[in-house]
């Protein structure tokens, strides 16, 4: 999968880019990055890509005209259908469903506003899905941005070291938060891993493990639990019981 990050700040990336499983996913071929600066497409002598709001209003919106160019020249670079994204803290809330369809396309195209946003016949001429990461604003869609690139690509088969690892995440598989995990040693200031995770009972630790991702969601995140659509004839009646330990 190939992105692009169209910014104003394209070297806050650079960190980002050389870290951890993005960087293996990158130098093994599985996951392309690419950064253009929108003002490399500004025209006139001092390069302007932002300007004071029609009808007043505190701070600067970025141009069309450098915005517009450098799309076309980055979706022209590549013959890759594309999903043209805008950071926006009004778009589509993220979720792990978005994630998984956004996980299906070949090319991700991100815009990146700074200032008080962007001009919006950007939004109008161009029609990206507008994407936001939550109900707050960032001093710029960089952040946002890279979270979308972090979950997406969780998703692409090769960059974990194990297939199987994005499928009990939170939010994954059955809709539920991830029950709690342990590791060595087995007491930490007298706190014991609970029994059963020691017992190689494998049918009891499956057991265990989906009653406390039940317990936990419904503790945290019952709203998720109206979300789901189906649940196996089998667990039923845990689902009733977190659901009446709740409410």
């Amino acid at each position: 999968m190939r992105f692009d990050v169209l910014t104003l700040f394209p070297t806050l990336f650079e960190s980002y880019l050389g870290q951890s499983i993005l960087k293996l996913a990158i130098s093994r071929g599985l996951v392309e990055v690419q950064t253009h600066n929108f003002r490399e497409f500004a025209e006139g002598k001092h390069k302007q890509v932002d300007d004071t709001p029609f009808g007043g209003g505190p701070g600067m919106l970025l141009m069309c005209q450098p915005v517009f160019d450098c799309v076309e020249a980055v979706l022209s670079g590549d013959q890759r259908p594309a999903r043209l994204v805008m950071m926006s803290p009004q778009g589509k809330r993220l979720d792990q469903k978005l994630v998984e369809q956004l996980a299906l396309e070949e090319r991700i195209v991100i815009l990146c506003g700074r200032y008080e946003g962007f001009d919006d016949r950007i939004r109008q001429g161009l029609q990206p899905m507008e994407i936001s990461v939550g109900d707050f604003i960032c001093n710029g869609g960089e952040v946002p941005a890279m979270l979308l690139i972090d979950s997406v690509i969780r998703l692409i088969p090769g960059v974990l070291g194990d297939e199987t690892s994005s499928k009990y995440d939170s939010f994954s598989h059955s809709g539920l938060l991830e029950h709690p995990q342990f590791t060595k040693p087995r007491v930490f200031q007298g706190m014991s891993v609970p029994e059963v995770l020691l017992s190689g009972n494998h049918a009891a630790i499956a057991k265990w493990r989906h009653e406390e991702s039940l317990k936990r969601t419904a503790e945290r995140r019952a709203d998720l639990l109206d979300e789901r659509k189906q649940v196996p004839p089998s667990q039923g009646s845990d689902l009733a019981k977190w659901r009446g330990s709740r409410f």
